[in-house]
């Protein structure tokens, strides 16, 4: 959907990351669900569900800078991993918005998935979170 034009459509809970093949060097395409968004600051919290042998993620430990499409609009990012006490509290966050996603996502993943701030906690130290973030500054922010 993403290639025909559609992005908009999907919402704001996907976007398409384009990444480098760390051995192959061929582009590579993945949709992920945006966990977190955060607008004024152009920047996008994803979570590697397969944790960190996925291989976009690992794609992305060798060549941070790449490219998303959020909708139908490109943005420059840079890719920043988040402490196991960040992924914490992001998938806090996470659970308290999506609590039914959430505990889906826990009992796949074979974490405890009572939908508990514990269980959250525990879940969010455990799966590798990352923050792709723009170069750019927020609209009122003085570079």
């Amino acid at each position: 959907m993403f290639r025909a034009g559609l992005g908009p459509l999907l919402g704001k809970r996907l976007l398409l990351l384009h990444h480098v093949g760390r051995v192959s060097g061929s582009d590579r395409r993945v949709v992920l669900e945006v966990v977190a968004h955060e607008a004024p600051y152009r920047s996008w919290t994803v979570a590697s569900g397969f944790g960190p042998r996925a291989d976009w993620y690992r794609n992305l430990r060798a060549q941070p800078k790449t490219v998303v499409q959020y909708g139908n609009r490109h943005h420059a990012v840079t890719a920043r991993f988040l402490t196991s006490d960040e992924g914490a509290e992001i998938m806090t966050h996470y659970g308290r918005r999506h609590p039914r996603t959430a505990r889906r996502l826990c009992a796949y993943l074979g974490l405890p998935a009572d939908g508990t701030e514990s269980a959250l906690r525990e879940a969010g130290r455990t799966i590798p979170f990352v923050r792709l973030e723009t170069d750019t500054c927020p609209p009122d922010t003085p570079n």
